[in-house]
């Protein structure tokens, strides 16, 4: 699907505040509230908006360890990899990239112990050829 700038422009508004109320919306984006509506109404529709989360305010994260775990995969192993990382509830995201490393993990646990054990059973998974890891200290935006 081909988005119009109001799209993005509207995708970026709800990046930001997903409960913003529509009318808020609208008077930013100089769009009627009808507009807005039936605008988002067609991106979930058509699946370029998959869904609503939550995000946790910074403050309460820095109490929490993050981290980004680089992981090299031996390649036909990389699907049951992937699989087995989805199945790890500190892992909150897996992104495939290009380079050295096969896949970035996103890591949140609550202490320097748990991301230790946390790597540790990452390396051990069959098809993982090794990892290195980089604490998140803070987040200067999100969107």
């Amino acid at each position: 699907m081909k988005l119009s700038p109001a799209d993005e422009a509207l995708l970026s508004l709800l990046r930001e505040d997903a409960r913003m109320p529509t009318a808020a919306v609208a008077r930013r984006l100089q769009l009627s509230r009808t507009t807005v509506q039936s605008r988002i109404e067609r991106l979930e529709r058509s699946g370029v908006i998959a869904g609503y989360t939550v995000r946790v305010d910074d403050q309460h994260e820095r109490e929490r360890i993050r981290a980004l775990i680089m992981i090299t995969v031996f390649p036909k192993q990389a699907p049951a990899v992937v699989e087995a990382l989805r199945q790890l509830p500190g892992v909150r995201a897996l992104h495939s990239v290009n380079g050295a490393w096969d896949l970035v993990a996103m890591a949140v646990v609550a202490t320097i112990g748990g991301m230790d054990e946390l790597t540790d059973r990452i390396g051990a998974l069959d098809g993982v050829e090794r990892t290195t890891s980089t604490l998140l200290l803070s987040t200067k935006f999100e969107r």
